[in-house]
């Protein structure tokens, strides 16, 4: 009997001894990694975000950790596909922190799901940086969230700035139905007066939608209407160029930012050509003066380019941003999320793809008008809207 006690506290030790040598190995993995979650859209109807956000959020990842990672800590990036519903997003938000325990949060992609999970991230006290534009996001400011993405605001103050050089004073609003569309349709209703501009006419159509030749011919009948603009992130802002040429209606058409993916205008065809949209200079980084702006903007796009083999898009860049802005924060203010979360809100003067950031307690938004320049279609590729004057 002794003998078999004996062998038992043997045993017992030799599992408590195992135990603690798993606990152990799992805490120093945990000390020795960065984890950082990202909710984006890979697939879905907004994969035209997604996708590019993270092919480029990977790609620097591993460019930090083939440089020994910061503050020599690998980053460990844990990757959730919402397909672009805030539902996913929700859910993904919750399992990042509450399970996965991740440093911060990149994303989402689109604008809904970044105003789901805010209260989440603050609730949490978890970093969130979105990759989404509606301004609502960060205002008001909560102390944990920011984003990359230039707020709408900004993009319908330079549609509405460059109607008024053409004279158009009488415009038709069109929207898709998710966050994003619902955003910058208030957007385009609160600034337009400062401009100027009537919206005489404003049509909200499904997100999945894949014929809007109705819409159009209600819109075409209306002989006052001198410009269309669209404010989408879905296929079918390439679906509503068809069908306005298809109707023979010559009107000018404005694009929101959402429109910044060659793919939206390769997907328009001829219908495409003389879109007129806002979007960072990212898109026409070699026609840029030299200097640091564009040494940056033509470092990410020739990596992802050459990496990817497909032309960058802006949406991309939002994660590019945001990885880049979170690691400069860990340097300074190492595993403290306080001291990480106040370093990102002091963040001056960092050039990024969206623009050069200007963070404070009062904006976490970090980009002005500024960060817009007005892009058009010209020959099925990206250029300035001035080159195009000229």
């Amino acid at each position: 009997m002794k003998g078999n006690k004996s062998a038992l506290r043997r045993v017992w030790s030799a599992c408590l001894c195992v135990a603690g040598l798993m606990l152990m190995t799992s805490f120093a993995h945990a000390a020795a990694t960065i984890k950082v979650g990202a909710i984006l859209a890979e697939t879905g109807p907004a994969a035209f975000l997604g996708g590019p956000e993270s092919r480029s959020l990977h790609m620097l990842v591993a460019e930090i950790n083939a440089q020994g990672g910061i503050k020599g800590k690998p980053v460990e990036l844990i990757v959730k596909d919402s397909g672009g519903s805030p539902e996913k997003a929700v859910s993904f938000a919750k399992q990042l922190i509450e399970e996965d325990k991740v440093f911060a949060i990149i994303g989402p992609s689109t604008s809904g799901e970044s105003l789901s999970i805010k209260k989440i991230a603050e609730d949490g006290k978890t970093i969130l940086i979105s990759c989404s534009a509606a301004e609502t996001i960060v205002n008001p400011v909560t102390p944990h969230v920011f984003k990359t993405a230039p707020s709408d605001s900004y993009a319908a103050q330079q549609i509405f700035m460059t109607m008024q050089k053409r004279g158009i004073k009488n415009i038709a609003v069109l929207a898709g139905n998710d966050g994003f569309g619902k955003a910058g349709k208030e957007q385009l209703a609160k600034n337009a007066p400062d401009f100027g501009i009537t919206i005489i006419a404003e049509e909200v159509y499904d997100k999945n939608a894949t014929d809007l030749s109705a819409i159009v011919a209600k819109l075409k009948a209306n002989p006052n209407i001198q410009a269309v603009v669209n404010w989408s992130i879905v296929p079918a802002q390439s679906i509503l160029a068809k069908n306005i040429r298809q109707a023979g209606w010559d009107v000018p058409i404005y694009q929101s930012h959402g429109f910044a993916n060659i793919k939206y205008a390769e997907a328009a065809g001829v219908a495409a050509e003389g879109i007129i949209f806002p979007a960072s200079r990212l898109l026409v980084a070699e026609s840029l003066p030299a200097g640091p702006e564009k040494d940056f903007l033509l470092k990410y796009k020739n990596s992802y380019e050459s990496k990817f083999n497909e032309k960058v898009s802006t949406f991309g860049g939002h994660t590019y941003d945001a990885m880049t802005i979170l690691a400069k924060a860990i340097e300074i203010g190492g595993d403290d999320r306080e001291k990480v979360r106040a370093a990102i809100e002091n963040t001056k003067g960092m050039i990024g793809t969206a623009g050069t950031f200007n963070y404070s307690p009062t904006d976490h938004g970090g980009l002005g008008l500024d960060a817009f320049a007005m892009l058009t279609v010209k020959n099925g590729q990206f250029v300035l809207l001035e080159e195009q004057a000229r």
